[in-house]
């Protein structure tokens, strides 16, 4: 198990105290980034009533970008199984030709 520290981030102008594995702080911070990235991206854009609103609208987005990325993964998962299966049924083909040699 990866060593615990203690990582202080802001999103949207509040600091959250965070207990992370220390091999994943890198990542955090690049994810808060974004975060805010997005949130001041959405208060630049859109009409909103509250930070609240931003931050559900970055929130909206982030989700739905991380169902793509899954989606993605899915689709690129079943093209690999289907080739797999070609493959074999090349392989077959070609065995059988040559055995009829």
């Amino acid at each position: 198990m990866s060593e615990l520290i203690i990582a202080n981030i802001v999103i949207a102008d509040r600091t959250y105290r965070l207990k992370i594995d220390a091999n994943e702080e890198e990542l955090v911070r690049k994810t808060v980034k974004i975060i805010n990235d997005k949130i001041l991206d959405f208060k630049e854009n859109f009409a909103g009533k509250d930070m609240q609103d931003y931050i559900s609208m970055a929130l909206l987005w982030f989700a739905t970008e991380q169902n793509k990325t899954g989606e993605a993964m899915i689709t690129l998962q079943e093209t690999e199984n289907k080739l797999k299966a070609f493959e074999q049924h090349l392989d077959k083909v070609i065995n059988e030709l040559q055995d009829k040699n």
